[in-house]
């Protein structure tokens, strides 16, 4: 009998070791899925946090091609502004890629410009009919060229496009009062630019219009620009007639002058102005 009682509780004693241990066994599990859920969370949420600290790389590459395109704009926008048509004309010459280079600087220069100084050009050319022949001086892609129904020689000091006819604008191959509308659009830039408007006063025809715009700090004498007064004075003396001033945008001014219809006797030397370069700040 007490053989049997004994057995008894040395069994029920095994079966409660057995179930202690499987108790322990479940909770070191737990823990240990509970230790590497957490490891694996902490892991994922650095690896985040690292991703999100690093750039993107073609975003990185991005913003440094612009930046060295933006140098390289600037560098050579005041070149062109520091020296001769003719010295202008060699450096290109010397390295086209340079011409594109600048070009596309300009044209992200001009995105920002709330309104184009060329679409105004375009609309007074439509306004006044496909039958005026034009020059464009310093056309770059020949906008305005492909704008309008009007015959248009477009000059640049590198040619990119069958419109364009590589010169020095102070030389160009077109004959005396030959043009009915001569076009400087943002493009008074070489240290000799009154030497322009020599050879747009020569190609002109009696009466033709002169058509100039320009950034308008540099009519801006509060600043250090030309005095327009001055300015307009000294393209009159050349043989022209101010027919309208336009300074009402706030980024450019727009000159209007038409080629008086006979040469007058010749003056003392032109006093012209000198316009300050345009030197556009880094964005």
């Amino acid at each position: 009998m007490e053989s049997a009682k004994s057995k008894s509780v040395e069994k029920q004693s095994r079966k409660r070791k057995r179930a202690k241990h499987r108790r322990h066994d479940k909770q070191s599990s737990d823990t240990t899925t509970k230790i590497s859920g957490i490891e694996t969370i902490h892991h994922n949420e650095l690896q985040s946090s690292t991703t999100s600290k690093v750039p993107k790389s073609s975003t990185f590459l991005d913003k440094m091609r612009a930046r060295l395109s933006g140098g390289h704009f600037r560098m050579i926008n005041e070149k062109l502004y520091t020296c001769t048509g003719e010295e202008a004309l060699n450096y290109f010459q010397e390295d086209p890629s340079l011409f594109d280079m600048y070009h596309a600087g300009y044209k992200e220069q001009m995105a920002h410009w709330p309104e184009q100084p060329i679409n105004i050009v375009i609309n007074w050319l439509r306004d006044h009919g496909p039958s005026l022949t034009v020059a464009d001086f310093g056309c770059g892609d020949a906008r305005l060229a492909k704008s309008v129904k009007n015959k248009v020689f477009s000059f640049d000091l590198v040619s990119n496009d069958p419109l364009v006819i590589a010169c020095d604008m102070s030389k160009t191959p077109l004959d005396s009062s030959s043009v009915d509308v001569a076009v400087f659009c943002l493009s008074l830039m070489g240290t000799n630019y009154q030497r322009y408007l020599q050879e747009a006063y020569r190609v002109l025809k009696p009466c033709g219009w002169l058509l100039i715009a320009e950034v308008k700090s540099r009519f801006d004498p509060n600043t250090g620009g030309a005095d327009p007064h001055k300015f307009s004075k000294a393209v009159c003396n050349l043989g022209f007639t101010s027919m309208l001033k336009d300074d009402t945008n706030k980024m450019f001014i727009l000159f209007y002058f038409k080629k008086k219809e006979k040469l007058e006797p010749k003056r003392k030397e032109i006093e012209w102005p000198e316009l300050k370069p345009c030197l556009y700040k880094r964005r």
